[in-house]
C-alpha cells in the first residue's frame, strides 16, 4: 500500500511510517518544514513539502495521487492559538478528505481526540476549542462518502509499546502510548479493519487485532 501521512513528522506518524515501511508498505510523510524531511527517510517513509495551512485541495490531491490511503496525523500542537487549532486540526483535516476524494483515493484514517464530541461551545478556552476543531472534523470525515476510521485516543504517553488496547464507541477516560496507537492505525490500513467507524482507544486490555474485532457493528 502507499499512504500519504498528514502530520508526517509527528510522534505517532513516525512510529506508523517505520511499521508501514517495515511491513513493505510505501509510507509518504507530508511535511511543513523541509529541515524534518532527513528524520522522516529514516523512518522509512519518502519526505514531501507541503503545508496544508497554505494550500489548495487540488493541490494536496496532486500529491495524493496514487495513494491507497490518506492518515491525518497532523495537529497545530501545544502552545498554538485557539485559530491554529481551527486552521490544522480542524480544516486540515476536512482539507484532505476533500482532496482524498478529488484524487481518488478512497480510504481515510484520522487520529482524532477522545471526548471530542463533548466540548463547550460557549468556551473560548483553548483546550475546548481543540476539542471542537477535532469534532468538527470528524462529523466532516464521516459526512465524506470516503471509507473512513476515526481513532480517538486517551491520553497520550512516550510508554514503549505493549500491543494491548481497548476499543470501543465510548470509554472511560485513559492514556495509551503513541506507539500502541501508531499500531492500531497500522493495523486499521493494512487489514481494512473498521472500516465506516468511529472509536474510543485506551492501553489494556485486548491484543489489537482482537480489540479491533470486538468493536461494535456501526449503526
Amino acid at each position: 500500500m502507499r499512504v500519504v501521512i498528514a502530520g508526517g513528522h509527528g510522534k505517532i506518524a513516525l512510529i506508523l511510517e517505520r511499521l508501514l515501511a517495515d511491513g513493505g508498505h510505501e509510507p509518504v510523510a507530508l511535511i511543513r518544514n523541509p529541515d524534518h524531511a532527513a528524520d522522516v527517510a529514516a523512518a522509512g517513509a519518502e519526505p514531501v513539502v507541503l503545508d496544508l495551512e497554505a494550500s489548495s485541495a487540488d493541490e494536496v490531491a496532486a500529491v495524493l495521487a496514487g495513494a491507497d490511503a490518506v492518515v491525518f496525523a497532523a495537529g497545530a500542537g501545544p502552545g498554538s492559538t485557539a485559530e491554529r487549532k481551527l486552521t490544522v486540526d480542524r480544516d486540515g483535516a476536512i482539507l484532505l478528505a476533500d482532496a482524498a476524494k478529488l484524487a481518488g483515493v478512497p480510504r481515510i484514517v484520522v487520529i482524532s481526540a477522545m471526548r471530542a464530541d463533548d466540548f463547550d461551545s460557549t468556551s473560548d478556552d483553548v483546550f475546548q476549542i481543540y476539542l471542537r476543531a477535532k469534532s468538527e472534523a470528524d462529523a466532516a470525515v464521516r459526512a465524506s462518502g470516503l471509507d473512513y476510521t476515526i481513532v480517538r485516543p486517551g491520553g497520550l504517553t512516550d510508554d514503549p509499546p505493549t500491543g494491548l488496547v481497548v476499543a470501543d464507541t465510548t470509554l472511560p477516560r485513559g492514556s495509551v502510548s503513541r506507539a500502541d496507537v501508531a499500531a492500531t492505525v497500522a493495523e486499521v490500513l493494512t487489514s481494512g479493519a473498521a472500516s465506516r467507524m468511529q472509536f474510543e482507544l485506551t492501553g489494556g486490555g485486548l491484543p489489537i487485532v482482537g480489540a479491533l474485532a470486538a468493536l461494535p457493528d456501526p449503526a
